[in-house]
């Protein structure tokens, strides 16, 4: 086991973003244990932090730690700096990410259904750093220094032809195949061939029949995969109990004095 950890975290310098993998994980889980027991006003957590009557949302420390976690990671690579940096930035990129609903719409969501786009972006960070732990890169290209220059050509080619694709799966409006996609490229190709979205940039250029077929797909995918989602969502995260708040009105625009 040691030899192991030596070959394929240490040696390979994995182990500062391991631990950060892990702080990640053990913030998230230890975050949405502490709020749904406040929730429920159960244990020593009755009250939300506050300072001067002013709720403290749990994303303020995370972007102080993230910043800390990326000062000291500048420092240099020396150990354990590097290895402290690392745990601090796997905290902060949690606090933050569990209120990013909240960072999105400008507004207290977290218990409500907007707030479950909080959670999917912990699942979808979460896969991230599983696949460069496992060794995946992005677009596919460890690295470009080799000696033969049509190989190098090709290698760019088909890093900007993935690019591309990965473009398209965001107009498309399909974000997570985005995303896995750039670690494993025929996701994206598959993805990118497909139907768009009806509401996505791409879909709305639909019309008659095709607009027909992306809203029929759209719905049997919605209907056979939202409720687990939701379910999933609901046990790691606990289950919305507010109702989604009003939208803000946009400011009215006026002469500037």
């Amino acid at each position: 086991m040691g030899q192991w950890w030596q070959d394929n975290i240490v040696d390979p310098g994995k182990l500062p973003l391991l631990l950060c993998f892990t702080a990640f994980i053990v913030t998230f889980l230890s975050t949405r244990l502490i709020t749904r027991l406040i929730r429920a006003g159960i244990g020593p957590f009755r009250n939300n932090v506050s300072s001067s009557g002013v709720h403290v949302h749990h994303a303020v420390p995370g972007i102080v730690l993230l910043i800390l976690g990326t000062i000291m990671a500048l420092r240099g690579p020396d150990s354990p700096w590097i290895e402290i940096a690392g745990v601090l930035s796997g905290i902060g990129i949690s606090l933050i990410l569990d209120e990013f609903a909240l960072i999105l719409h400008l507004q207290d969501v977290y218990w409500s259904n907007e707030g479950r786009v909080s959670v999917e972006m912990i699942g979808l960070a979460t896969a991230v750093f599983g696949f460069v732990l496992l060794g995946f890169s992005p677009l596919g290209v460890d690295e470009l220094s080799v000696d033969d220059v049509e190989l190098r050509l090709t290698l760019v080619s088909a890093a900007v032809l993935h690019f591309l694709l990965l473009v398209v799966c965001v107009v498309k409006g399909k974000y997570r195949s985005a995303l896995v996609g750039c670690f494993i490229s025929p996701v994206a190709w598959w993805a990118a061939c497909r139907l768009a979205r009806p509401n996505s940039r791409w879909g709305r250029r639909y019309r008659g029949r095709k607009l027909a077929r992306a809203q029929r797909r759209e719905a049997k995918f919605q209907a056979k995969w939202d409720p687990r989602w939701r379910w999933l969502s609901d046990a790691i995260a606990g289950a919305p109990s507010q109702p989604d708040p009003e939208p803000v009105p946009p400011a009215a625009s006026g002469p500037a004095s």
